[in-house]
C-alpha cells in the first residue's frame, strides 16, 4: 500500500485543505464544514505542523465566527476591501451574478470549492499589506452574498464601481472612494 495510490487521493487532498485553512486562521468550525475531519483530527494536525520549531506561528481563535454584516461598513478602507474581496469572488466563481441577483457558485464541503476560498483569500493578502478582513470575515461576507438578506452587490452611483451595498439600509451609500471626505476648518484641526 502507497501513500500515492489513488483511493487515498481523497483523504490527502482533505488533509491539506485542511491544512491550508489552518494557516489561515479559520476555526475549527468552518474547517470541519470544509474538510469533514473531527474536531480531535483537526486539533492533531494543528499540533503536528503548526506548533513545530520551524514553523509561523499561527493563531487559533475561538467562538462563534462573525454574524454582524456591520462589520463591513465600520469605514471607508474596510468598505473598500470588502468590496474588492467580492469582485474576487466573483473572479474566482464562488459567486455568479445575474442583472437582478448573485447565486453561490460553491458547495459546502466541496474540497474544490475550499481550495478557491483560500486561493481567493490569499489572493486578497496579496492585494493588501495590512489586512482587515479575516478569513472568518471573509467566509461570513461569502455565505452573506449568497444568501442575499443583509448584504448584496451594488454599482456606486458615483464612480460606477463595485461596491458593497447593505441591504437593509434605508439610504444608498456612495463606495468607500467616493465618500465625501471629513474636512476641518484651521481652527478646528489646532484643537485636536
Amino acid at each position: 500500500m502507497r501513500v500515492s495510490d489513488d483511493r487515498y487521493t481523497r483523504d490527502r487532498q482533505r488533509l491539506d485543505l485542511a491544512l491550508r485553512l489552518i494557516r489561515l486562521e479559520a476555526r475549527t468550525f468552518t474547517i470541519r464544514q470544509w474538510t469533514g475531519l473531527s474536531d480531535d483530527r483537526i486539533r492533531k494536525l494543528y499540533r503536528s505542523y503548526c506548533l513545530t520549531g520551524n514553523a509561523k506561528i499561527v493563531l487559533r481563535h475561538r467562538g462563534k465566527s462573525p454574524r454582524q454584516a456591520a462589520f463591513f461598513f465600520r469605514n471607508s478602507e474596510l468598505n473598500f476591501q470588502a468590496a474588492q474581496l467580492t469582485s474576487l469572488f466573483v473572479i474566482y466563481g464562488l459567486l455568479r451574478g445575474t442583472s437582478k441577483r448573485v447565486e453561490s457558485g460553491y458547495r459546502i464541503g466541496s474540497l474544490d470549492s475550499g481550495s478557491l476560498l483560500c486561493q481567493t483569500y490569499e489572493a486578497y493578502c496579496e492585494l493588501h499589506a495590512p489586512i482587515k478582513i479575516s478569513f472568518e470575515h471573509a467566509w461570513f461576507l461569502l455565505t452573506a452574498l449568497a444568501r442575499h438578506d443583509e448584504l448584496g452587490i451594488g454599482r456606486c452611483e458615483d464612480c460606477g464601481g463595485v461596491r458593497l451595498a447593505d441591504l437593509l439600509a434605508k439610504r444608498k451609500i456612495s463606495c468607500g472612494n467616493c465618500r465625501p471626505l471629513l474636512v476641518l476648518s484651521p481652527s478646528a484641526a489646532l484643537a485636536c
